[in-house]
């Protein structure tokens, strides 16, 4: 094995001039995931670095993007055949990545609503901490690999594997797992969460190898087109395994559009979907090591390198004061994006409208990209961030009412009209923040470190986004009030021993056994109103208080206030 880093100030780099595309679809901007799912860097320009290429034996990613190669504008078929071979290798890559993270961060969530209560779901939700952590091991997937295989090949293929395995096992065996979980005898959710927290860990991981290799398989002044691959493959994988697979898993839209006898199966089952999915990722995974090569590499500065420059962005008081708001931040808007289309579904909504919400919603979230895109370069980043955040705590009012209003007699027309338009509200706002924030972000990181400093910057952002998520649905559970009540005397077609006296329905649990009793389970508080409430006037608080004097405040800093050479 050889001990190798990426040259710390070229850590996880993007192109800036790609920022736009890469944020066309955010981890954050997909309705539920809250997983931001791309890095953003800054280009460089250093004496030191440029002198250092000149002197490697083989030119690779690191040494491209110091260099600022002016891009070749082209479009995709007037590009060297190679190229074209290694972007669409690319999106595969990213495409397959994508898969289990629409899974576990988009459509079993709503799968588990019919097994789990809100605060079971906040535990399933901890399996998506891995792609907000990355950068915490990401320094030793750079260090540790074998010169025989490739720098990156070395990660991809096992984990590529690995993933494939874990995703055939699971697909055996997770209806029952389903069906047991949090009951006697059962898997408990938290088995559960930790199987899907390791396909996380898998793709997170791949993610660092595949983005390390986007840059270096295209060359210098086609290197623009890896933040395209990564946005198209990862938005096609979630969206497959979102939309698609949340329409197909759902009965009603097969016996609306496919069957002529109705049942009470979709036409495509989870056990079904992720035993597919684990065959193509080992049959491509094969494919990729018998066929694609990769060149030569050699070692570079040590892995500490990296930890250290870390330790020393974090010691700048600005960055600080921006972790501190990062990590606050998204806490006003958690009960909307992790449990307002829960709780749509629980009213009755269905799968199959759901799905074909996020249908509609996904190229307005494209086109909402540029344009925002376009904005944070004629407002200044953070102030048009204010806006957003504004219009996000709004978005967050609009869904509670919208979920107030939901009809007695089930979704009618007008009523699915008004779902997709406080989605692209919600989309707007989410999109907008992201695209501002991420502009802050290359605009103040260091050039000559600008790949570690804006991995370290996207991270905590992530981190924002997830770690509030585990709480808000425990107190969902808490703050509601229901009973069930003993239904009549008689009742026939029981699923379980008949209620008999009134007893507590607020969790899932409960309120199944209440039903499968011949019980009514009436909600007297419930407590998605209570939390989200909750959640917006503590953003309007810390927003006002904090948030916005704050990031207006590091707005208005000179450059040398975020530099580490410079910076007290």
């Amino acid at each position: 094995m050889g001990a190798r880093a990426r040259r710390p100030q070229s850590l996880r780099v993007k192109n800036p001039s790609d920022l736009r595309e890469a944020a066309e679809h955010a981890n954050g901007a997909t309705m539920n995931a809250g997983v931001e799912m791309r890095r953003k860097g800054a280009s460089q320009d250093s004496s030191a670095v440029t002198a250092n290429l000149m002197a490697r034996e083989s030119f690779s990613l690191d040494d491209r993007i110091p260099k600022t190669p002016i891009p070749n504008n082209v479009g995709f078929f007037e590009l060297p055949r190679n190229d074209q071979r290694n972007f669409l290798l690319l999106v595969l890559l990213y495409f397959l990545q994508g898969i289990p993270m629409g899974l576990a961060t988009g459509s079993v969530p709503f799968l588990l609503k019919n097994h789990m209560s809100y605060g079971e779901i906040g535990i399933f939700s901890l399996a998506s901490y891995p792609y907000s952590l990355k950068l915490l091991w990401s320094p030793f997937v750079d260090a540790v690999w074998s010169s025989r295989i490739g720098r990156r090949k070395t990660w991809i293929v096992p984990i590529q594997f690995l993933s494939g395995f874990g995703m055939l096992w699971l697909g055996g065996h997770v209806e029952q797992m389903l069906e047991t979980t949090s009951k006697p005898g059962g898997i408990t959710v938290w088995g559960f969460m930790l199987w899907w927290f390791f396909l996380v860990l898998m793709c997170a991981t791949q993610d660092i190898a595949v983005d390390g290799w986007a840059l270096t398989l295209l060359t210098p002044g086609n290197v623009s087109y890896a933040s395209t691959a990564q946005t198209v493959g990862l938005t096609a994988g979630h969206f497959m395994s979102y939309t698609v697979f949340l329409a197909l898993n759902a009965s009603d839209f097969a016996n609306k559009w496919v069957r002529r006898v109705p049942s009470d199966e979709g036409l495509l089952s989870l056990g079904g979907y992720l035993t597919f999915w684990g065959w193509s990722y080992i049959a491509v995974t094969i494919g990729l090591a018998v066929l694609k090569r990769e060149e030569k590499s050699r070692n570079e500065d040590g892995v500490w390198d990296v930890y250290r420059i870390m330790w020393g962005i974090l010691k700048l008081k600005n960055v600080q004061t921006i972790i501190i708001v990062h990590l606050i931040a998204k806490i006003g808007f958690q009960a909307n994006d992790g449990v307002t289309n829960l709780k749509l579904l629980e009213k009755g909504f269905g799968k199959d409208n759901m799905a074909l919400t996020v249908l509609i919603d996904f190229p307005f979230e494209i086109g909402l990209g540029y344009y925002a895109g376009m904005w944070s370069q004629k407002y200044t980043p953070m102030r048009l961030w204010c806006w957003g955040f504004m219009g996000r705590l709004a978005a967050a009012v609009i869904a509670q009412i919208t979920v107030a209003i939901f009809p007695s007699g089930g979704v009618t027309p007008w009523y699915l009209l008004v779902v997709i338009g406080e989605h692209l509200f919600s989309t707007f706002t989410n999109t907008i923040m992201f695209v501002a924030v991420s502009a802050f972000h290359a605009k103040v990181s260091d050039p000559v470190i600008g790949g570690t400093y804006m991995t370290l910057l996207a991270t905590v952002c992530n981190l924002g986004g997830t770690f509030p998520r585990y709480f808000v649905l425990r107190m969902v559970d808490a703050f509601t009030t229901a009973t069930c009540h003993p239904g009549e005397i008689g009742k026939l077609d029981l699923k379980g021993p008949a209620v008999t006296h009134a007893f507590s329905c607020a969790v899932q649990a409960d309120k199944e056994r209440c039903e499968n009793g011949g019980g009514i389970c009436e909600t007297i508080h419930d407590g998605y109103y209570i939390v989200n409430i909750i959640c917006v006037l503590f953003g309007i608080a810390t927003f006002v208080l904090y948030i916005q004097p704050k990031v207006l405040h590091l707005q208005s800093l000179p450059m040398r206030a975020w530099r580490l050479a410079d910076a007290k």
